[in-house]
């Protein structure tokens, strides 16, 4: 029997009558990310190293000039990820990883031409979260990034970089599932309305001729 079958009912959900309860009177399987857990990191990291590469426009002229660095994805790169449950906490897990965040690094070389590298920050993170029991469809460890650095000095010995970044790191853990839940129906969509810049429309509001008062002598 299939889920829609199985759930077909002749009254909405919560209703004795079968009349719906503001408007909610369907059943609705949706696919989406269930988060079972997840935590926020946010740190300043001083004297990063930048490994630049993928110069654009390529072989720049030594040394360079720092103008600003910043993440391009919000979507963090996960390696040397363990987890590990922690038998005294049921549910909970120690999880460990390296979160790498790509940048996008702007700067001008020794003859002023502005150039674009690519590079990445990586960050090591070690927290506990709830960890679901084992199931057929596996948990994932995701991770949200985002990074900003504004400062930064050339290291002419290495072609690197060093800066001082702010970094925000979310790890979540998750899965992908389907959900029942009530639903008000499908979104009624608004037409757009057309953007036009009124030039005239402070002109047009005064009045056509000047609001004159009559004299009068008190």
């Amino acid at each position: 029997m299939s889920f829609f079958s199985n759930f077909q009912s002749d009254k909405c959900p919560g209703s004795i009558t079968g009349n719906p309860i503001n408007g909610l009177c369907e059943k609705v399987c949706i696919q989406a990310q269930k988060i079972f857990d997840a935590c926020i990191k946010q740190i300043q990291i001083e004297n990063y190293a930048l490994t630049l590469s993928n110069y654009t426009p390529s072989n720049p002229t030594y040394p360079l000039n720092f103008i600003s660095a910043r993440s391009i994805q919000s979507t963090g790169v996960i390696t040397n990820l363990s987890v590990d449950r922690v038998h005294d906490k049921p549910g909970c897990a120690r999880v460990q990883a390296t979160v790498g965040i790509p940048v996008e690094v702007l700067y001008t070389d020794a003859n002023g031409v502005e150039g674009v590298a690519q590079s990445i920050i990586n960050v090591n993170q070690d927290v506990l979260l709830f960890v679901p029991a084992p199931s057929i469809m596996p948990y994932k460890i995701t991770a949200e990034v985002s990074a900003v650095a504004a400062e930064g000095v050339f290291n002419s010995a290495d072609n690197t970089f060093r800066v001082s970044a702010c970094v925000t790191v979310i790890l979540k853990v998750a899965i992908d599932v389907e959900l029942l839940v009530p639903s008000y129906g499908y979104c009624v969509i608004p037409p757009a309305q057309e953007y036009s810049q009124e030039v005239c429309a402070g002109f047009f509001e005064l009045p056509l001729y000047p609001q004159g008062k009559n004299c009068s002598k008190q």
